[in-house]
This record gives C-alpha cells, structure tokens and sequence, in this order.
C-alpha cells in the first residue's frame, strides 16, 4: 500500500505502577498525533485512560477511511528464541498473547509485572533473564541488579538493533532509569488488543496496511527536541509532537518506505522485531529542519 499515511500517532508509555500528578510531568505517558488537522499532544495519567483515548481516536480514523501510523516507544520483540522458550511458539505475536493473558494492569496502574518476570526467570536453569526491581520488593528469582549469563541461558542479552541503536536499553531491565523492559511488558498487552480490535498491521511482521503500529525510539530526534524544550515543553511532549510531525512529512513526500523498508532479513526478525527509524536519524532530522 503506497498511499501516504493521513495520521501519525506516537505515544511515549509508561509502567509506573500509581496514576502520574494531576499536572503534566514528564516520565509520564503522552500521545501526540499529526494529521491534516494539525498537531496535538495529550497527557494521561493511567494506562488505562491512554487506552482508551487511543481505543477512540483508531475507531474514528479508521471508520473515516484514513490511513494511520501510530508508534509505540517500547520493544515489540524479545531476543531471538525467547518466544518459543516462553510460548513454545517462534514470533514476538506469541509474546504477546502470553503477556495479555499474564500481565494484570488495575485501572489505576497497579500491577504485577515483577511478579510475571520473577515467575519467567523461574522458567530458567540458569538466572533469568530479567532484572531489576524496587528493593523493598523482594521476589526470589528476579535480582535488584543485572546477574543472568546469558550465554548459559542461551539468549542475547540485546536485540540486532538495540546494538545499532545508541542508547537503546536492553528489555530485560524493569527498574531505575532507562527500564524499557517494564514498559514493555506493560505495553505488549495492549498492542495485541489494538491489533486484534482493528486488524492492524504490526510492523515490520507485517507488511503496513491501513492501520500500522510500529516500535519507535523518540530519542532519535533529540537534537530537534531540545530547542523545544529550553523554551519550557516537557521533553515527552515535545518528542511524541515532532516525531509524529517528522514521519507524518516523510510519509507526504515519499520518503517514509525508506525507513519501512530498511530492515534486514535475518532468522531472528520475526521474534524481534526492528525500531523505525533506526539508522535514519539524518532523515529524520531533515523532515523537521
């Protein structure tokens, strides 16, 4: 489908585990969106809201016939061979579906994803893979710091481009700064609702379709973002807003397939998965200047 994408969205999630202050912070979640309308940005203070929020902007876009790109700032995918040893099924959609079924989220963000990865840690010989955890918490089988082999697990401890990508956490760490792993295991419960919802593509598993949801890494344009920041945005609002502005313009003038297109192809993809833009931040950075 060559048809430029009408809308994007790009949300910037979070895994805290009581509902963010009343007043916008950062740390925080926030969706941005740039479409024909212009560009907006929302703050949530639950995961929850956020969903729902997201829930009622894809049945409306949808329902108005308009293509949509919404990108998600959290790993879609595990390391190779991870799906298979917690699903006994290959491909990060079987991760997924586990996590949905696992994962218990309340309506004002208490949660038990400590618990899911200590119980996930448990599944292995050798120290797990996950770690990190508040240490008034105390799980056997899920350490404060990072203590798996994992070559004696048999899993890498990054994805292929979490080593291309500078910055970019491991999944496996859920605490302290940079814990995309909670986010994940936060957030993957939902993609697969959202999929199932509205049949959308899943990119790069899929090829895009009228509704693409994609991993992103709003760090990638930072240098774009710090202006907006001194003149006193929050960081997470300024990102989501010009990321969604920067691949909404990509997309108007057909440069977007390049970033879509850029994957490789590799037996660890479909378990994976890639973040859009990797390896493109000049072009990135070109849509905004």
């Amino acid at each position: 489908m060559n048809r430029p994408f009408d809308s994007v969205i790009i949300v910037d999630w979070s895994a805290s585990a009581t509902p963010s202050p009343r007043r916008p912070t950062a740390d925080a979640i926030w969706i941005g969106m740039a479409s024909a309308q212009g560009e907006t940005t929302t703050y949530h203070r639950t995961r929850a809201d956020a969903e729902a929020a997201l829930t009622r902007i894809l049945d409306a876009e949808t329902a108005a016939g308009r293509r949509v790109l919404a990108g998600f700032d959290f790993p879609f995918g595990y390391p190779q061979g991870f799906a298979e040893r917690l699903t006994g099924t290959a491909g990060a959609g079987a991760v997924w579906h586990w996590m949905q079924h696992n994962v218990t989220d309340s309506p004002t963000n208490e949660n038990n994803r400590f618990a899911v990865a200590a119980r996930i840690n448990a599944m292995f010989a050798a120290p797990g893979p996950f770690w990190g955890r508040p240490q008034s918490l105390p799980l056997p089988g899920l350490s404060e710091r990072k203590n798996a082999d994992y070559p004696a697990v048999g899993l890498a401890e990054r994805r292929r481009v979490e080593t291309l990508v500078r910055g970019a956490q491991p999944v496996w760490k859920l605490f302290t700064t940079g814990s995309v792993g909670s986010q994940a295991l936060m957030g993957l419960p939902m993609i697969a609702r959202l999929a199932a919802r509205h049949r959308a593509s899943v990119w790069p598993f899929d090829a895009p379709g009228l509704l693409t949801l994609a991993e992103v890494y709003p760090s990638l344009i930072n240098a774009a973002v710090r202006p907006a920041v001194a003149t006193g945005e929050i960081k997470d609002a300024a990102q989501v807003r010009l990321l969604a502005r920067a691949l909404r313009h990509l997309s108007a003038t057909g440069r977007l397939d390049t970033l879509l297109n850029d994957v490789p192809d590799w037996p660890g993809r479909a378990d994976e998965g890639w973040i859009l833009g990797a390896g493109h931040a000049p072009l990135l950075a070109q849509a905004l200047s």
